[in-house]
């Protein structure tokens, strides 16, 4: 009987041993003369890969009119700039489509960062 609870146990422990250390990045989708976009640069670009939401996942930044990046694979089109795509192990988990403004789009990030069982606390 007190194998069963040590093999869940086990199985859980590392399970989110694998989360944590999942290969995560976010895309950011953009175009040039994109106003917005131009807006999260001035605003975000230079403070996000200090945070601990920029350590957990880096930024990777594409043209909307380049070809996708090889391995990874997107849940449905990239329409819009910016657009915000988190992956996981090179599978997008969540996007934010749009830039909500400096407010908004750290709240957003970190719900996502959740969601996906990103470890954003630094350690």
């Amino acid at each position: 009987m007190l194998i069963r609870p040590l093999v869940i146990s086990l199985f859980l422990s590392l399970s989110s041993t694998v989360t944590a250390t999942a290969d995560a990045i976010l895309i950011m989708v953009e175009e040039h003369g994109c106003i917005w976009c131009e807006r999260w640069n001035d605003e975000i670009s230079h403070i996000y890969p200090k945070t601990d939401e920029g350590k957990a996942a880096p930024l990777q930044r594409i043209d909307i009119h380049a070809k996708r990046p090889e391995g990874i694979t997107f849940a449905r089109r990239l329409s819009f700039t910016p657009t915000f795509v988190l992956v996981v192990d090179e599978t997008e988990v969540s996007r934010i489509e749009g830039y909500p403004g400096e407010d908004f789009f750290w709240g957003l990030l970190e719900k996502m960062l959740i969601r996906a069982k990103i470890d954003i606390t630094g350690s």
